[in-house]
């Protein structure tokens, strides 16, 4: 039995802004993966050195926060001690996460009409992160926050892509009406 010495913070993170910030982090690596236009083996290799340098170097350095945690206003902690996660936490967490979302870049790269089957490279982040749906705790987790043991909080540090986005939005429906 594990005792948490530290009380967990308390903001808890919507799903969907979790899985926005995923898709800005994914976006910048997948959009310099294609900009050198690598294949094969070597685009595994840059993917992942990309995606842990963004999600593990840079997490590290910026107080639990990507560039895309950092846009939507979130932070990882580590579950025990509600602290950064140390780099061998972050590892194993960002590595199990990141074939997942190579895997996805793979899919939506050679998707065509006739070779629908390719979908099915989805399937393990779709796992990974439909774990959380089902998850009953206060902090629900993927199966890489497990993994890494971590969890994903709110955090008044960051951009606040989300409520300006909203901001714009409103303020075209109101000048629309008008």
């Amino acid at each position: 039995m594990s005792y948490n010495l530290f009380p967990l913070p308390d903001p808890k993170v919507p799903t969907w802004r979790r899985c926005a910030a995923l898709g800005v982090d994914f976006c910048l690596i997948g959009l310099f993966c294609a900009a050198v236009g690598a294949k094969g083996v070597t685009l595994f290799l840059l993917f992942m050195i990309g995606w842990l340098t963004c999600r593990v170097v840079v997490v590290s350095k910026n107080q639990g926060q990507s560039l895309g945690r950092w846009a939507f206003d979130i932070r990882v902690v580590d579950s025990q001690r509600n602290r950064t996660p140390q780099l061998l936490e972050l590892v194993k967490r960002e590595a199990f996460m990141g074939i997942g979302t190579f895997l996805l870049l793979l899919s939506l790269g050679s998707l065509t009409e006739g070779n629908a089957g390719i979908l099915l490279l989805m399937l393990p982040i779709l796992l990974d992160c439909g774990a959380m749906l089902f998850d009953t705790s206060r902090h629900p987790q993927t199966v890489h926050d497990r993994i890494g043991q971590t969890i994903v909080i709110g955090s008044r540090r960051g951009y606040s892509l989300d409520l300006k986005i909203r901001y714009l939005i409103d303020k075209v429906k109101r000048e629309m009406r008008q």
